[in-house]
């Protein structure tokens, strides 16, 4: 992330555990800042890191229309097609959640695949980093969600990335191609050097075009970590940054009620909440899934897909 201010509303200890385990996994967050320039209405309001709980950073919904994204960069100030499409060339806003004013929220996953969690895989010391059970839950109460998604992991599942995609209450979201830190410090994530930074975006935009379904310009930073000089680096993309208000905690939890408690604890119109489907390190997400949308619907309030949401 940026400097960091702190969300008092975040819920303290399960987060701060998640955060000291995180540091050496698939998913680790730095310090971060607000971009300079934001959109129209903007918030102070932010929560921790979608894995250890470090602060987010406050910013707004802008506009844009909606349409499938297309892949690679453009030139000259136009934009590229699809939700979160912004002026290329331009540096891209940051948008920690939507509007307060309507019974909203939007439930984002994360699906990260680093170096270290393919090494994982290929000596059989896990599993799978793909949750289906959380996909299952989501189908078959029909839940809309929006999936952020690392070039790698899209490359290791291809047969997810296409159910992903298929689905027409789930839209596709771009999470680096190889998950590296995009400043120095990010939790133990190896960093991106500046001039690659363009390429991983691009490379996964185009790695998951094919796939079709509701594409976006939506982009995360890998642990959430960003500065300035990041955000620059993305202006030749014409993206949006999405981080979160909502943190689950659920990156090596080691129950399911925190993961509930912390989201319930959190959540308000608008809110932008974040979890993974990074199996073998998020292994009670599918657990807590069930309970998180049961109160949400006690709440009154209805998930909703990210362009729903910021109403692209």
């Amino acid at each position: 992330m940026r400097t960091p201010h702190v969300n008092a509303a975040a819920s303290g200890l399960l987060v701060l555990l998640a955060a000291a385990l995180l540091a050496t996994a698939c998913a680790p967050v730095g310090s971060n800042r607000r971009a300079r320039s934001e959109p129209a209405w903007t918030s102070d309001e932010g929560a921790g890191s979608p894995d250890t709980g470090s602060p987010g950073a406050g910013a707004a919904s802008p506009t844009s229309s909606g349409g499938a994204a297309g892949s690679g960069g453009a030139a000259g100030g136009a934009s590229l097609d699809g939700p979160g499409s912004t002026p290329v060339g331009v540096r891209p806003p940051v948008v920690t959640h939507g509007p307060r004013t309507e019974p909203v929220v939007a439930l984002t996953f994360d699906a990260d695949l680093t170096d270290a969690m393919e090494h994982n895989l290929d000596t059989r010391k896990v599993s799978s980093y793909a949750n289906l059970t959380v996909l299952d839950i989501l189908q078959r109460r029909e839940i809309p969600a929006t999936f952020f998604l690392t070039g790698k992991w899209v490359e290791r599942y291809p047969e997810v990335t296409r159910r992903l995609a298929a689905d027409p209450d789930f839209e596709l979201a771009n999470h680096t191609y190889s998950h590296g830190g995009f400043v120095a410090g990010c939790y133990g994530l190896p960093a991106v050097r500046p001039a690659k930074r363009a390429e991983e975006v691009r490379r996964t935009f185009d790695l998951i075009a094919p796939f079709g379904g509701n594409q976006t310009r939506y982009f995360r930073f890998p642990g959430g970590c960003y500065d300035d000089g990041a955000l620059d680096s993305l202006a030749p993309l014409g993206v949006t940054v999405i981080q979160w208000d909502v943190v689950s905690g659920d990156p090596f939890a080691k129950a399911a009620k925190p993961l509930v408690d912390a989201v319930l604890a959190d959540v308000k119109p608008g809110s932008i909440v974040v979890m993974h489907i990074t199996k073998a390190n998020a292994e009670y997400t599918d657990e807590a899934l069930g309970p998180i949308l049961d109160g949400l619907a006690a709440r009154k309030l209805r998930p909703v897909r990210l362009s729903t949401l910021l109403g692209q």
